[in-house]
């Protein structure tokens, strides 16, 4: 039966799948009015907010690709755009010019700074439910979300912060960072643990490294 078809909206399930999907049209909705307003498309505004907050090694053409959903042909494009926009830059990595980082130019911070609120809405909805529904829709949204991430439908960018290969303070004395990420075995300092990484693994989660 499909949610789609009202006749066969008869179930939980089905009834269920249906709200999050017109979830999701609202969030396409709000990106693509903010849209008008700066003359950004959805992509876009996903983008600037990506490279604000994605960590450093990541903020590439192909992670970009990767964090929208798209090809690297159309990442690129997209980047080109907001270069166009004088949004970003492009710069090579000085051990590998292969590699192409994108950076926010300052206008690009700004801009992207503003596009924070964008799904305030939501927000603003959901911090209205009792918290007994919110506590519910917590877990059940994560839960959807987790059988997703293992069906390789989305990819999980969190904060260091919460991740099961996150040692705080291993090794506090090391000029690098006081921290420590298993998963690349390496030192962590205190700034870059507060961006998202899409390494991520909730503590309490197994996956081989």
């Amino acid at each position: 039966m499909s949610p789609f078809d009202p006749k066969h909206r008869t179930t939980v399930g089905g009834q269920i799948t249906i709200a999050l999907y017109r979830i999701a049209q609202a969030i396409d909705y709000l990106l693509r009015e903010r849209g008008k307003t700066t003359h950004l498309s959805p992509a876009q505004i996903q983008a600037l907010l990506f490279l604000r907050h994605v960590r450093p090694g990541v903020r590439t053409i192909g992670g970009l690709a990767q964090r929208l959903g798209v090809t690297y042909a159309t990442a690129s494009g997209v980047a080109d755009a907001l270069e166009g926009k004088r949004l970003i830059t492009r710069d090579p990595l000085p051990d590998d010019q292969r590699v192409v980082t994108l950076s926010l130019t300052d206008a690009g911070e700004v801009q992207a700074s503003r596009l924070e609120n964008v799904l305030d809405e939501i927000e603003a909805v959901i911090n209205d439910l009792p918290g007994a529904e919110q506590a519910a829709l917590l877990r059940a949204t994560q839960a959807i979300v987790a059988r997703l991430q293992q069906s390789g439908y989305v990819r999980v960018y969190e904060m260091c912060w919460g991740c099961q290969f996150f040692r705080r303070n291993a090794h506090p004395e090391d000029p690098r960072g006081p921290h420590h990420c298993a998963f690349v075995d390496a030192p962590l300092a205190e700034p870059v643990t507060y961006f998202e990484c899409p390494d991520f693994v909730p503590s309490g989660e197994h996956r081989e490294v």
